[in-house]
């Protein structure tokens, strides 16, 4: 049997088909013994244990979406029967339970295959920070495989598992998907639990995801994503469907001098073919100065933040030292000359730049960024171990500051044939979003998955998004500036643009009030004139309160501009115009308002 696509839909088709989980299980093991690599994983069942869980799936359940799906786990995240050592012997223990993301991924029907090396205690971005050998790089064993993630990153990059888990403080989840060419999901903060995690940043870390495709990742996110009230932390977080996403989203990128790529010309033609593919499929493209995001960036490792990474380790600190990997030591050691004093500076300063950097976010919808500005080797990294990592934060650092979340996805090779990679960024609650427009990135060119031979599936169709608001015309007081118009702007309803009517419609000022009221009564075309309208969207959340509040004869109906469209607007029953006063002749509230005072 030839292998089998580790994606979510090369095994469920193989599913059908009458593969078997304990084939899918062997051939897991059997590509772990053929990459060769050790340092991959910390702890795993053994084969024949795989094998019993996998038989115990029973027959093919495709209701359940990780049915058989291998997945593999980031070893600061309990899974319940194996050490949890965050890259520290001295550290560990083995927990009872799993942790609550783990438990729903094997609800769903996952199968779990080893706990993975990373960075020691989170804290790196590079995957070489540890006491159990750094995980080669699945592309190529010259590049360093990326942290804090690196195991996780790698034994997806390999097609080993189909899914890992990562954790992502300061770019952990996407760096090491940068450099072995696949997917890296960073959700928003607190949509994944942290139960059963040893934290590095808690306020501002979360579990993320490794796939080999945007799908599989957002279907594993899904899954995931479920309010855990034992978590402090935890927020409930959409994870929609994917939908097509807007037809001309407007995508910031760094500024032609913000931009940053440390003198690596390729990465920079890598990055501007990036943005054109982007561009090439309806995205407007707007510049913006990062100045404020590198600002924000450089906070990550001062402060705050720091003395919360000490917290974690400060028993052992104290206990023996020696254990903790001395890089790692220096830098969480620094917080030992800090102050609470310092630390809400550090506070007060996030604060500060976050509020500089809201001009430049305006009206974008998603952030586009080179996940990494560069390469580094293994080599460069014995040579200084502080300074490739800190660059490898470019983009990566500023994220969960500001609470964004993100994507990292695969593009088209780099020239000297390295891989490509670009993240997606968007505030809190869209991920959704940067996952639908990651996935004609992921598709472009020819381009295998991870280091394997397997194709990148053809691009997804998605359905259309379901609205978000109505588009209403009004013609009266809830115009700008009248009397009713707050109860418009009260329900977050936007202003688009002014109208007119087709000459099909007459216009009434109708007896009563105060406030006064104009009443908008359809003919046949010819028989009325030009009426001026507001059109305001409305959210179709708020739709139903605003016109439970709009009084008979009024009603809601369709009516034809004078551009040939329609809009939903409100109208008159005929009856309703007894006793009031024509005033098409006018053809403008606004106009009849200002004439009678």
């Amino acid at each position: 049997m030839s292998d089998i696509p580790m994606t979510l839909h090369g095994l469920h088709a193989a599913y059908a088909r009458g593969v078997s989980p304990e084939a899918v299980i062997r051939q897991v093991y059997a590509r772990i013994a053929a990459v060769g690599d050790p340092a991959i994983f910390l702890a795993m069942p053994t084969e024949a244990e795989a094998l019993e869980a996998a038989r115990a799936l029973g027959p093919f359940d495709p209701s359940k979406p990780l049915w058989g799906v291998p997945f593999a786990v980031k070893d600061n995240i309990d899974v319940a029967g194996f050490p949890t050592t965050a890259a520290c012997p001295d550290y560990a223990y083995t927990p009872d339970g799993d942790a609550f993301v783990v438990a729903r991924l094997k609800a769903a029907g996952g199968l779990f295959v080893g706990k993975t090396n990373l960075d020691q205690f989170a804290t790196g971005l590079v995957g070489v920070r540890t006491p159990y050998g750094a995980p080669l790089n699945s592309i190529d064993p010259e590049i360093v495989p990326g942290g804090s993630s690196g195991g996780s990153g790698v034994a997806v990059g390999h097609g080993i598992v189909a899914l890992a888990l990562g954790t992502d403080t300061a770019g952990s989840g996407r760096v090491p998907a940068a450099l072995n060419n696949i997917v890296g999901l960073k959700p928003t903060l607190g949509a994944l639990s942290a139960s059963g995690v040893v934290p590095a940043c808690r306020s501002i870390e979360t579990i993320s995801i490794f796939a080999l495709t945007v799908q599989d990742a957002y279907a594993a996110f899904q899954v995931c994503c479920a309010h855990d009230p034992a978590d402090a932390f935890a927020k409930p977080c959409p994870a929609p469907a994917l939908t097509a996403p807007p037809a001309a989203p407007v995508i910031g990128i760094p500024s032609a001098d913000s931009i940053r790529f440390l003198g690596d010309t390729v990465q920079a033609a890598s990055f501007a073919e990036a943005v054109d593919l982007l561009r090439g499929h309806g995205a407007e493209i707007r510049e913006i100065d990062f100045a404020p995001l590198y600002a924000v960036a450089e906070m990550l490792y001062e402060g705050a933040w720091v003395a919360e990474r000490y917290t974690v380790i400060e028993e052992l600190l104290r206990r023996k030292p020696e254990a903790i990997h001395p890089v790692t030591r220096a830098i969480i050691c620094k917080a030992e000359a800090l102050s609470a004093a310092d630390a809400f500076r550090g506070i007060y300063r996030l604060k500060e730049l976050a509020r500089a950097a809201e001009p430049a976010l305006a009206g974008i919808d998603a952030l586009c960024v080179p996940t990494i500005p560069t390469f580094y080797s293994t080599a460069d990294l014995e040579a200084d171990p502080v300074t490739p990592n800190s660059n490898f934060g470019t983009y990566t650092n500023f994220v969960n500051l500001l609470d964004m979340c993100g994507i990292a996805v695969p593009t088209p090779a780099r020239s000297d044939g390295r891989p490509g990679s670009v993240t997606l960024l968007a505030e809190a609650g869209k991920d959704a979003l940067v996952a639908a427009l990651a996935l004609d990135l992921e598709a472009a060119g020819n381009r295998a998955l991870g280091a394997t031979t397997w194709a990148t599936p053809a691009p997804a169709t998605l359905p259309p998004a379901a609205p978000t608001s109505q588009g209403l015309a009004v013609c009266g007081a809830h115009m700008t500036g009248l009397p009713l118009n707050h109860q418009l702007t009260e329900r977050n309803a936007v202003f688009r643009r002014t109208a007119r009517t087709s000459d099909a419609y007459r216009l009434f000022a109708l007896a009563g009030g105060p406030p006064r009221r104009p009443g908008l009564l359809r003919g046949k075309p010819g028989t009325g004139a030009p009426i001026a309208l507001e059109i305001w969207d409305v959210p179709c959340d708020q739709v139903g309160s605003f016109l439970k509040g709009i009084p008979a004869p009024l009603g809601l109906g369709t009516i034809d501009l004078e551009d040939g469209s329609t809009v939903q607007g409100f109208l008159c029953e005929a009856v309703g115009t007894e006793g009031g006063e024509d005033i098409t002749n006018i053809g403008d509230w606004r106009a009849y308002i200002a004439r009678t005072g």
